[in-house]
């Protein structure tokens, strides 16, 4: 058994940290967004009452499951649960990834910038990154689905490439052809 006084010392150094993150996480995962405070302070009273037999080690994993526990709980005594709130309760990972948010915006935000790259490419040339990239055809399957020959569907791979990651660089995204000397013909008078 934990003294009063060792467990409201834990709980604010440990858990009240915690409690940006914990309300982000409540929200994403209730549909009424006026139960959230008080999910969040059910959260803090079982945290407590758990943490009086021993102090968890990992202060962070403890709450969290503790406030999914408590979600799927309330989900489960509800009349009606729409099949969407269960389904989304089921897939909530016990171990909660905080970066999550950040790097699927960051992606979304990526994708956006690849799609406008992609917009900037002429027709044919974003047609052969498509089917490439995106479908994953092979050289081969792209050139028979185009018409044209497997060196035209490399070419423009390469230089589609080329001006995609130009684009997403923050450069123009413009097609650069590939410079070849002219030759220069010979004066017939001399």
């Amino acid at each position: 058994m934990i003294d009063d006084a060792s467990l409201n010392a834990w709980f604010c150094r440990e858990v009240l940290p915690l409690e940006p993150a914990l309300t982000r996480f409540l929200q994403r995962n209730w549909r009424v967004a006026d139960d959230v405070i008080d999910l969040r302070q059910e959260t803090y009273v079982q945290t407590l009452n758990g943490a009086r037999q021993a102090l968890p080690l990992h202060a962070r994993h403890y709450v969290f499951t503790v406030a999914r526990n408590l979600l799927i709980n309330r989900a489960r005594r509800a009349r009606i649960v729409s099949f969407e709130l269960v389904a989304d309760l089921e897939d909530i990972e016990r171990d909660v990834d905080f970066l999550a948010t950040e790097r699927q915006l960051g992606a979304r935000d990526e994708l956006r910038r690849a799609q406008a790259g992609l917009d900037v490419l002429p027709p044919r040339c974003r047609e052969v990154v498509r089917l490439r990239k995106v479908e994953g055809l092979t050289t081969r399957e792209a050139a028979e689905r185009l018409g044209v020959g497997i060196d035209t569907i490399e070419r423009q791979l390469t230089m589609g490439m080329r001006a995609l990651s130009d684009f997403m660089l923050g450069g123009t995204g413009k097609i650069q052809r590939p410079a070849f000397p002219r030759l220069r013909r010979k004066d017939k008078t001399a």
